[in-house]
């Protein structure tokens, strides 16, 4: 069977391999310590993960995804709690805090149900698959390698720290895509499937259960009828499949 060739970009974490699981697991072991240091005070697990919260979504927002936003949201978390209860921060706490946060990127790669396969049936299919990530450089390229997703993407892959409007454009431009055959695959409604809505490509989002706070924001409505919302990422085999038959089909 004969398919339209599409240019297919995906995500990386949370849309191909785990990721946000291992930062929910270090923030469990970050809540015990503080509920440990400020016991005496009183103050709860969700006062303190409201704000970590939101110290972590508007450092990202300012200075994209740099790899010690999260441990520097965990010490800035302890110091607004020391400053509330008037107390000063204690270093050691501070470094501990530090290398607990960093411990995140150390924990192993596990790939979601159905990558492979995913990524097999549209290899096979003939599709141009694309690769893009945020984050650290380093960190990333180590997910990639210890995946061996170069087997899939080659050279085809993106990492950047800002993953917005402007860098999906970029690449977009930088490279030989035709947008009315590329598709964006991605978990994050903001840096996702806002993007290529915007950048004029279709997008399929990847809905997952627990979603970190960062990627949800409301679409316009116009761009939530523009996209295709799947729950697991083989799902999207088959909204290609169909997108490409169809085309082909209607060149005859």
């Amino acid at each position: 069977m004969k398919y339209w060739t599409q240019q297919v970009i995906f995500d990386l974490d949370d849309t191909l391999v785990h990721c946000n699981k291992y930062f929910d697991l270090i923030l469990g072991q970050y809540f015990e310590l503080m509920g440990e240091w400020f016991k005496s005070e009183g103050a709860t697990t969700e006062e303190m993960r409201r704000k970590q919260v939101e110290i972590d979504v508007e450092t990202v927002s300012t200075k994209g995804l740099a790899s010690d936003n999260f441990p520097k949201s965990l010490i800035a978390t302890y110091r607004y709690f020391c400053t509330k209860y008037g107390r000063p921060a204690d270093r050691f706490h501070e470094e501990q805090l530090m290398k607990l946060g960093l411990s995140v990127y150390d924990q192993e790669i596990e790939a979601y149900p159905g990558m492979v396969e995913t990524l097999d049936s549209m290899k096979q299919d003939g599709h141009e698959l694309h690769l893009y990530t945020g984050g650290d450089h380093a960190i990333q390229r180590r997910k990639i390698e210890q995946m061996k997703l170069d087997l899939y993407f080659g050279d085809r892959i993106y990492i950047r720290q800002h993953k917005n409007v402007e860098a999906l454009e970029a690449i977009l431009q930088g490279g030989n895509f035709t947008r009315e055959r590329t598709w964006m695959i991605g978990n994050s409604l903001r840096t996702d499937v806002q993007p290529a809505v915007t950048a004029g490509i279709k997008s399929i989002y990847l809905k997952q259960k627990n979603e970190w706070l960062y990627n949800m924001i409301e679409l316009q409505r116009d761009m939530q009828q523009a996209v295709i919302t799947i729950g697991s990422i083989h799902e999207a085999v088959h909204v290609i499949r169909g997108a490409s038959l169809h085309r082909n089909s209607g060149h005859g």
